[in-house]
């Protein structure tokens, strides 16, 4: 894991297509800016826990007998 540390206005590139930026820093919350291409999902991690999980419950839903419903 990196650690970096920035301030308001400053920004860190991820793989040359991802610029996250700081926007603004008061008391115990950090507003970021996510630019990041449209093909490329975005989420909070809760939301991105919440996604894959309802995944793994539909695969789980899936009938086992090879047909496709």
């Amino acid at each position: 894991m990196l650690v970096l540390t920035r301030k308001e206005k400053e920004s860190i590139v991820i793989d040359d297509v991802i610029v996250v930026t700081v926007v603004s820093i008061g008391g115990d919350q950090v507003q970021l800016s996510i630019d990041a291409p449209k093909h490329m999902p975005v989420h909070r991690r809760e939301v991105y826990e919440a996604i894959h999980h309802a995944d793994e419950t539909r695969q789980v839903d899936r009938p086992s007998d090879g047909t496709n419903r």
